[in-house]
């Protein structure tokens, strides 16, 4: 008797190589074996994305966007293609399918995409025959049948708008950990795994840094109440269930501590201090397409002021080049840069309804010698600017501070 649908997803780790490979078709086989439907999304090989973008740079330095979306979908293909042949090894029928032959219908950001709708009918009549569907993860395709991918780490993403649009039991992710952490691991050894989550937790922990699933799956997740469970492909123990509700004793406040040193700051001198100015400013960054995170503007005293914010390092040559070109327009004094800083930030469901937390939190900075440069909260967490020189002695201090190692 069909026990259902299980999307699963594995990441790049989970098949590096193959004998990895061959592991994930065995897992893969052993839900068959057990009466399950499945769709497996799988990641490039390890490293393989990025081998593809140094043989990018290694030709021009501006790649054209709409190439680089052709360039890097097939390290999804490659790896796809290879599972499918390994399940077919062990006796099982698979086929492989790239984003465009599944029906993923993206927007036209190329490198960034956005999904607009799955058709998956390709998909399920492939199902019917008891197959086990392999797709490339973090791939789709235009209106007008252009290749486009979903942005770093978007395999997450295209398990979970499978997992809604195929109506899944569960949608599990494949990492190289076993879960969610109080902290990471490779910071922290006594960082805890964490049995249960909420979406907003887990979206506050991805979206500020904590690398285990891209933020924008876990907004779908949460908008269409798809179960989720992280778990590691080296074992089988249970991992981390991402849930709408988790419950949790009172005197948990904070769930994590998260780094990001994939961040940059640009601060713009001598800003005229006049209404307009900072919205010239950064509609300019927005049309170019770069999300601009941390904002800080400082008190005027001299009709002039400085604006600080922060993008990804990625984004940080265009977003120089475009704040450089409005700050011209308008007027202001020198652009500068930063890429040495690094954002450290706690997380919880439970600082709704606690008070201090922010004040413990720059305390045990300032206990460590270690300087905020900006500062931004949210309902459920509060991030640092500090310099990224500290940022591993930053997540030991909070962890300890608040007691996550218990």
């Amino acid at each position: 008797m069909p026990k259902g649908l299980v999307v699963q997803k594995y990441g790049g780790s989970s098949v590096a190589n193959p004998e990895r490979i061959k592991e994930v078709a065995r897992r893969v086989v052993s839900y068959k074996q057990r009466g399950y439907s499945l769709v497996v999304v799988v990641s490039a090989l390890a490293d393989t994305t990025d081998e593809l973008i140094e043989l990018a740079s290694a030709i021009t330095g501006k790649p054209p966007e709409r190439e680089m979306d052709m360039l890097m979908a097939t390290g999804e293909q490659v790896s796809c293609a290879l599972l499918a042949m390994a399940i077919d090894k062990l006796g099982y029928k698979a086929i492989s399918f790239t984003g465009g032959q599944v029906g993923i219908i993206t927007d036209s950001s190329h490198t960034k995409a956005r999904i607009v709708k799955i058709s998956a009918e390709r998909l399920n009549n492939e199902l019917k025959k008891g197959k086990i569907v392999i797709v490339a993860g973090f791939q789709g395709v235009t209106q007008e049948n252009d290749i486009t991918t979903l942005g770093r780490g978007g395999s997450d993403l295209t398990a979970v708008a499978l997992a809604y649009t195929l109506n899944a039991k569960i949608c599990e992710i494949y990492t190289d950990v076993e879960g969610v952490f109080t902290a990471d691991p490779r910071i922290e050894n006594r960082a805890k795994k964490i049995s249960k989550i909420t979406y907003d937790e887990m979206l506050e922990m991805a979206s500020l840094g904590a690398q285990v699933m891209q933020s924008r799956s876990i907004e779908v997740a949460k908008k269409f109440g798809i179960p989720i469970h992280v778990r590691s492909s080296f074992s089988h123990k249970e991992g981390t269930m991402i849930i709408s509700e988790a419950k949790k004793l009172e005197d948990v406040v904070v769930t994590g501590i998260t780094i990001n040193k994939n961040e940059a700051k640009i601060t713009i001198c001598n800003v005229p201090d006049k209404p307009g100015v900072a919205a010239k400013i950064f509609k300019e960054v927005s049309n170019a397409g770069i999300n601009v995170d941390m904002i800080v503007q400082n008190v005027s005293h001299t009709r002039q002021t400085d604006i600080s914010f922060t993008v990804l390092k990625t984004d940080l040559p265009k977003a120089t080049r475009m704040t450089k070109k409005v700050a011209n327009k308008i007027g202001t004094g020198e652009v500068l840069k930063d890429q040495d800083i690094a954002r450290v930030s706690i997380v919880g469901v439970g600082m709704r309804s606690h008070h201090g937390i922010a004040a413990t939190m720059f305390e045990t900075l300032a206990e460590n010698s270690i300087n905020i440069e900006m500062i931004s909260t949210s309902e459920i967490s509060i991030s640092c600017i500090i310099k990224k020189k500290f940022a591993d002695l930053a997540v030991k201090a909070l962890h300890e501070k608040f007691g996550l190692g218990k």
